[in-house]
């Protein structure tokens, strides 16, 4: 099965996916397509696997400490105060984790709960956008090669 993860993968191992911020030891990471929060992230794993259970325990260490790089990266360049990592593949089921910078100045209401109450709430998200957002792609690759 193909999902937008397999896609997503092969874009960047050719040089053509625009949200690379850069490839880690696990896969890529990447800012996501709608930045409701700024910084969002994606972890792709490369190779795309089912899910964290379908690696031997070494990838899976792997796979987990780029998670909290990326993590350490996000709080050092956006100034975030809490960074949320999730794990889902619901609906796409290929090994990729969602990293989530979380700010005080957001709306409590938001803030206190989970970062994609945004979408039920009616908030418009903010596409990625190349140029708007490739400073802040430099700052986080340069910061997340600093610490591999």
């Amino acid at each position: 099965m193909t999902t937008l993860i397999h896609e997503r993968v092969e874009l960047a191992r050719l040089g053509r996916n625009p949200t690379v911020i850069c490839r880690m030891p696990s896969g890529w990471a990447v800012l996501a397509d709608t930045q409701f929060l700024r910084g969002y992230t994606i972890l792709l794993a490369d190779p795309v696997v089912g899910d964290l259970n379908a690696l031997d325990e070494a990838a899976r260490s792997r796979f987990l400490l780029d998670m909290s790089l990326i993590g350490d990266a996000l709080m050092e360049v956006t100034g975030s105060y809490r960074i949320n990592y999730f794990i889902l593949g619901n609906s796409d089921p290929a090994l990729h984790a969602h990293i989530l910078p979380r700010y005080l100045d957001e709306p409590d209401e938001v803030r206190k709960g989970l970062p994609f109450d945004y979408y039920t709430r009616g908030k418009d998200p903010i596409t990625f956008d190349p140029l708007r957002d490739k400073e802040l792609l430099e700052k986080l690759a340069s910061v997340i090669q600093k610490h591999l």
